[in-house]
């Protein structure tokens, strides 16, 4: 029986490796399937599992979203991606804000989906506007016990760095982690 449960991958011990869409090249013009090992899956599990509430899992949050984009430059041009979007230059991988908002909510679920999040539930994206013309998207979970509602944003900062999580309200009135 445990070899028939082997073969066909089944069981408690079998963890499986997940394949996700990754888009890029601005407006989600481009896409490509990443593929996370179970190694890697691994990786980003022990990350959050140390968290004991939920800034803690903020915090973690950050850490795997960055993470998660540094696996996927090794399969895709992502790696290429320079943080906002002026230092780019037009090259293949680079990726904007609603790239990044659809590519930090696919991570999220794909955490939320193997039970990983402990204090926070995945939101869909969030948009803002600002000043009629400056429309920007990020991530959003929501703390369960709070309520409060933060935007994960990976469009700041390079490729494979972490996220910035800021509350929405903060968020919105154009707050940046960089204090800017």
């Amino acid at each position: 029986m445990n070899v028939l449960l082997a073969l066909f991958g089944w069981g408690a011990s079998a963890a499986r490796a997940d394949e996700v869409t990754l888009c890029y090249n601005y407006g989600c013009y481009a896409r490509a399937q990443v593929n996370y090992s179970e190694a890697q899956l691994a990786t980003l599990r022990q990350l959050l599992a140390p968290a004991s509430d939920a800034a803690s899992e903020r915090a973690a949050i950050s850490m795997v979203i960055g993470r998660m984009y540094a696996i996927a430059g090794e399969q895709t041009p992502v790696w290429r991606d320079k943080g906002r979007n002026y230092a780019d230059g037009g090259v293949d991988g680079q990726m904007d804000c609603i790239d990044h908002s659809t590519n930090a909510d696919t991570f999220l679920r794909l955490l939320q989906a193997h039970g990983w999040l402990r204090f926070h539930q995945v939101l869909e994206p969030i948009r803002r506007t600002r000043f009629f013309v400056a429309v920007h998207w990020a991530a959003r979970i929501r703390e369960r016990g709070t309520q409060q509602a933060y935007a994960v944003d990976s469009w700041y900062f390079d490729s494979g760095r972490p996220a910035a999580v800021l509350t929405v309200e903060d968020w919105r009135a154009g707050k940046t982690p960089d204090g800017a």
